[in-house]
C-alpha cells in the first residue's frame, strides 16, 4: 500500500493566530526618501473588477498584447493633517520630543477623541531650536469617512505617517506646510508606482483545524466516534503538553496581514468611471478619488487600507504608467 503523505497547508510564520488589536494597522517600516512629503496614504477598499491594458512586463509571452488583470478599487478621499509629532533619540530608540496641533480641526475628530479647545503643545519656535537633536518628524493625519457614502460611520481613523526628506529641517518645513490641510494621494503616488498594502483580513471566528490549518479529513475507519474533522494526535506522551505546533481550533481570520509590491494602475476623481452599474456589491457608488491596484488585497469591502511606497520593490523594471484601454464597469448583480 502506498504510504499516505500529506503535509500541513498551514504556515506556523504567523503564529499566533490572534485577532488584531485594532482595525486601523500598524506600519513599522517606512521607506525613506529624498521627497519632502508624507510616506503613505490611507482608503477604503471598494471592490474589485478588471481592466483590459497593454501587458508591459519585459520578456513577459504576451508582451505588448492585449491582457485582461483584475484591480481592486480602493477609495480615497482627502485626509486631513490634525497635528505634527517629532521625536528624539533615546536609550537606543526614539520617543516623542513634542507635537503641535492645528487650530482649524475638523469637527468629525471630536466624534475619535479629545479635541483640543486651542492650538497646544509645543510652539513652533522651541521645535524648531532643537531641530538638532530631533531624529523624525510624523504627522498625525486622519481619514474623513464621512465624505465616502459606502461606509456607515463618521467616526475618522487616526494614525501616524513619517514625513520623508533629505534632512530633519526638510522634513519640519514640509510638515509645517501641511498642518491643517487636507493632502491628497495624488500628491503621495503616482500611477505605476510599486507600494505595499497593509490591512485587517476578513474575520471567520472560531474554526476547526481543518478550515483553519487545512489538516486532511480522517479516513472512515480512522474515526469510529464519527469525528471526521478532528486532528489524529495530540502529541506524544512526554513532554506531558501540547505543542504549539500541533493544528488545533481557534481565532481564523481578522489578522493583520501586508501585500508587498502591488502595482498602482490607474488614478481618478471621478468614481463612475470605474462605478459598476448598480454599485459595487456590498459597497456602493464611488464617490471620491480612487485608486486601481492589481490584483486583489486584504481584508472585506469598507475595511481601512493603508498604503506606502514599496519598501523592497523588485528589480523587474522601473515604475511606469501602464496603458489602460478599458475598465469594466459591467453588473456585478445581474442588472
Amino acid at each position: 500500500m502506498a504510504k499516505i503523505h500529506r503535509p500541513r497547508r498551514g504556515s506556523l510564520a504567523f503564529s499566533p493566530r490572534k485577532r488584531a488589536k485594532s482595525e486601523v494597522p500598524r506600519i513599522r517600516s517606512w521607506v525613506s526618501e529624498e521627497r519632502a512629503g508624507m510616506a503613505g496614504f490611507a482608503g477604503y477598499k471598494a471592490g474589485m473588477t478588471h481592466v483590459i491594458m497593454i501587458d508591459d512586463r519585459p520578456r513577459s509571452l504576451t508582451e505588448g498584447m492585449e491582457i485582461s488583470v483584475p484591480v481592486t478599487v480602493v477609495e480615497v478621499p482627502p485626509m486631513s493633517i490634525a497635528a505634527l509629532r517629532v521625536y528624539e533619540m533615546y536609550n537606543g530608540g526614539i520617543r516623542p520630543a513634542g507635537e503641535l496641533w492645528a487650530e482649524n480641526l475638523s469637527q468629525d475628530l471630536a466624534r475619535a477623541i479629545t479635541v483640543p479647545k486651542a492650538r497646544r503643545g509645543t510652539s513652533l519656535e522651541d521645535i524648531e531650536s532643537r531641530v538638532d537633536e530631533l531624529c523624525e518628524i510624523r504627522v498625525l493625519a486622519h481619514t474623513n469617512p464621512g465624505l465616502v457614502t459606502g461606509i456607515p460611520k463618521k467616526v475618522p481613523d487616526i494614525m501616524e505617517i513619517p514625513v520623508t526628506g533629505r534632512s530633519v529641517e526638510e522634513q519640519l518645513k514640509a510638515a509645517e506646510g501641511l498642518l491643517g490641510s487636507q493632502v491628497a494621494v495624488g500628491s503621495i503616488f503616482s500611477v505605476g508606482d510599486w507600494i505595499d498594502v497593509t490591512a485587517v483580513t476578513k474575520g471567520k471566528g472560531t474554526q476547526g483545524p481543518v478550515k483553519r490549518w487545512g489538516i486532511m479529513l480522517q479516513k472512515r475507519k480512522h474515526s469510529r466516534t464519527g469525528k471526521l474533522r478532528h486532528v489524529g494526535n495530540l502529541g506524544p506522551w512526554h513532554p506531558a503538553r501540547i505543542s504549539w505546533r500541533v493544528p488545533q481550533l481557534g481565532q481564523t481570520g481578522y489578522h493583520q496581514r501586508t501585500e508587498f509590491n502591488k502595482r498602482m494602475l490607474a488614478m481618478g476623481t471621478n468614481g463612475m468611471d470605474i462605478t459598476p452599474e448598480g454599485g459595487f456589491v456590498g459597497y456602493g457608488v464611488v464617490r471620491n478619488e480612487y485608486m486601481l491596484i492589481k490584483g486583489s488585497i486584504p481584508g472585506p469591502v469598507k475595511r481601512l487600507v493603508r498604503m506606502r511606497r514599496a519598501i523592497r520593490p523588485g528589480a523587474a523594471f522601473a515604475p511606469k504608467a501602464p496603458q489602460i484601454l478599458y475598465v469594466s464597469r459591467e453588473s456585478q448583480q445581474g442588472v
